[in-house]
């Protein structure tokens, strides 16, 4: 996943040095998960509201874990842990507009969501390339910047190094 937010930031005209920043920065988004229950993290059917809450505290638990973090890095990092499930529709875990957030965030969100559609869960199996792209599209305007959008997708559709991440080349 941190390696597609880098490639989808020098997508999107990043510079190199910062685009490696957001590949380690969006590396540590979900550490929060290491204080959330196991039996929640593994689950291999549908939260219950209240497992879906507990979930949802890994922004925060996160950014907390992360909060001694010093420079534009740990900055940055903070941030793309507590907001990387914000969306551009504001229906995101704490309802704030992706779009007013720095786009480090937004690039980590979309490179999130594809890693988790394409890649096999407890609770689902791995979509097919076609279908998280579609998805992907359908998302635009609400979920992800369309400018994002559409710079991730050229990524996917036309550049070996996006699929060579999943294919462990």
């Amino acid at each position: 996943m941190a390696r597609l937010a880098e490639l989808t930031a020098l997508e999107c005209g990043t510079a190199p040095a910062v685009a490696r920043q957001i590949r380690t920065a969006s590396a540590l988004h979900d550490i929060g998960k290491v204080k959330i229950p196991q039996s929640i993290i593994n689950k291999p059917g549908k939260l219950t509201p209240e497992e879906f809450e507990i979930i949802k505290t890994h922004t925060t638990l996160g950014a907390e874990m992360l909060a001694s973090f010093q420079g534009e890095l740990g900055a940055m990092a903070k941030l793309i842990a507590l907001y990387h499930h914000e969306r551009c529709d504001c229906c995101g875990y704490w309802g704030k507009d992706m779009n007013e957030l720095p786009q480090y965030v937004a690039i980590t969100a979309i490179a999130d969501v594809f890693t988790a559609l394409v890649c096999k869960r407890a609770y689902k199996e791995a979509w097919p390339p076609d279908e998280a792209i579609a998805y992907i599209l359908s998302q635009a305007g609400r979920q992800f910047n369309p400018a994002l959008v559409d710079a991730f997708i050229q990524l996917v559709r036309y550049d070996d190094r996006a699929w060579a991440i999943f294919n462990g080349r």
